[in-house]
């Protein structure tokens, strides 16, 4: 990218936007300084107006912003960055400093808890207790979980069938963690799959 950071005295605008949700979760300036630290680093790091330094998004709060795609627009004269946030990408605590409730979904907040409940090591969640007795132990549930789908799928009973797809998919993204992948990974294969289709 050939960035123009000559039209507005060396800063350039960065639109920052999650890369799965697409949510808008902040905006900050860079420099040229501050553009080859992101792109060395792989963590957002913008030009401070107020303090003029560079700064680290998350050097002291740990929220950090992983750089996942950075475009320019049609002027190059500012920046569009999908990014994996570590954490509230506001310094209000909010996800988005435009307070914009669009989340990634309530199956990413649950895979979070699932991971949660297997990285504290609980020893009361059902979750934890699974995942200790193995991927087999897992594969087995989540197959169990199918086949129960499966026959409640034959049947009317909604409410049923509902609760069996819901136990599947809690089950699924135990098993994901099982395998060292997510839910997301998941998603983007089905969205190169659509591409296709």
């Amino acid at each position: 990218m050939n960035i123009d950071f000559n039209k507005s005295n060396g800063l350039v605008p960065a639109i920052i936007q999650d890369e799965t949700s697409l949510q808008v979760l902040m905006l900050g300036f860079m420099n040229e300084a501050a553009y080859t630290q992101t792109m060395t680093e792989g963590r957002v790091t913008f030009f401070s107006r107020s303090r003029n330094e560079l700064w680290t998004k998350g050097a002291t709060s740990g929220n950090y912003l992983y750089v996942k795609s950075i475009q320019s627009d049609c002027d190059n004269d500012t920046l569009l960055i999908k990014v994996k946030a570590a954490g509230p990408a506001c310094h209000n605590g909010t996800t988005s400093c435009f307070n914009e409730t669009i989340s990634k979904g309530f199956v990413y907040q649950l895979e979070a808890t699932i991971h949660d409940r297997i990285d504290s090591d609980s020893e009361v969640s059902y979750t934890s207790k699974l995942f200790k007795k193995g991927i087999n132990k897992v594969a087995q549930k989540v197959g169990e979980e199918a086949v129960e789908l499966v026959i409640e799928a034959k049947d009317n009973n909604m409410d049923l069938f509902r609760n069996e797809a819901a136990d599947l998919l809690y089950h699924l993204l135990i098993l994901l963690k099982a395998k060292n992948t997510t839910f997301e990974d998941i998603e983007v294969v089905l969205k190169e799959r659509s591409s296709k289709q």
